[in-house]
């Protein structure tokens, strides 16, 4: 990019209190697409051990089917972890039936969204089963959030899955199965991997690395301080 169009890359945009802390008060986006439900997700995370809790989120825009939807449902029960699940309003319908009635507050929280910066810092989150949309993928890795399953859905989703397994090493890919459904097992194994499996410690490893790596990007120096610096010293003799 540097060589063909003088490119300079900035980032990863989030926050600053969720990095280098320069700015403290730097702590929100400023906007929701909709209402999160805060303090029910944070005082129910508060009451949970570390690193045990499966996050679960699809984003803003994925609608799963309703096959999918309950495949997903059954293989988050079947993992025996709790779980914090955002499940928007236009979606809820997919659900299993009676699933949401029959959810004790002990196994598990659905809200309709959640502020997910404040969810993926917190120390009980052990695991996020993620659409791999962009936005979510920075957060998470800025954050060193535990593990990641991704269940990519559309356009750069699967390469973002790529990267998470095999490129950055810090979560796995679920894989569809003949009729293009992630099964209720595939979702298990997944999450029992990244919470139970040999390699779950070497994937927090990994996740703690790129977050330095992220912090040190944007602090004092770095390379995005230094490139933001340098596209506004050029601005200014202009």
């Amino acid at each position: 990019m540097a060589s063909t169009w003088r490119g300079k890359t900035i980032g990863p945009t989030v926050p600053s209190s969720y990095l280098d802390n320069r700015l403290p008060s730097d702590s929100h986006y400023g906007f929701h697409l909709y209402t999160p439900s805060i303090a029910p997700c944070m005082q129910w995370l508060d009451s949970q051990p570390s690193k045990s809790i499966i996050y679960v989120s699809f984003g803003s825009m994925a609608a799963l089917s309703p096959d999918q939807m309950v495949e997903l449902a059954f293989g988050i029960l079947n993992s025996s972890k709790c779980f914090l699940w955002v499940v928007r309003s236009s979606e809820s319908s997919k659900l299993p039936e009676n699933f949401m009635r029959d959810l004790s507050s002990e196994r598990g929280l659905m809200v309709s969204w959640s502020p997910q910066m404040e969810v993926l810092s917190h120390a009980a989150i052990g695991c996020f089963l993620t659409h791999c949309g962009w936005n979510s993928i920075v957060e998470a890795i800025s954050l060193g959030v535990a593990p990641m399953v991704g269940v990519p859905q559309w356009t750069d989703q699967p390469m973002n899955a790529k990267y998470i397994e095999d490129v950055w090493r810090i979560g796995v890919r679920a894989r569809a199965n003949v009729n293009g459904l992630v099964g209720r097992e595939e979702v298990e194994r997944c999450v029992r991997m990244v919470m139970e499996g040999h390699r779950s410690e070497e994937m927090r490893r990994n996740s703690r690395k790129w977050r330095e790596l992220a912090k040190k990007a944007v602090g004092a120096g770095g390379s995005s301080d230094g490139n933001i610096k340098e596209f506004v010293a050029k601005c200014c003799s202009n």
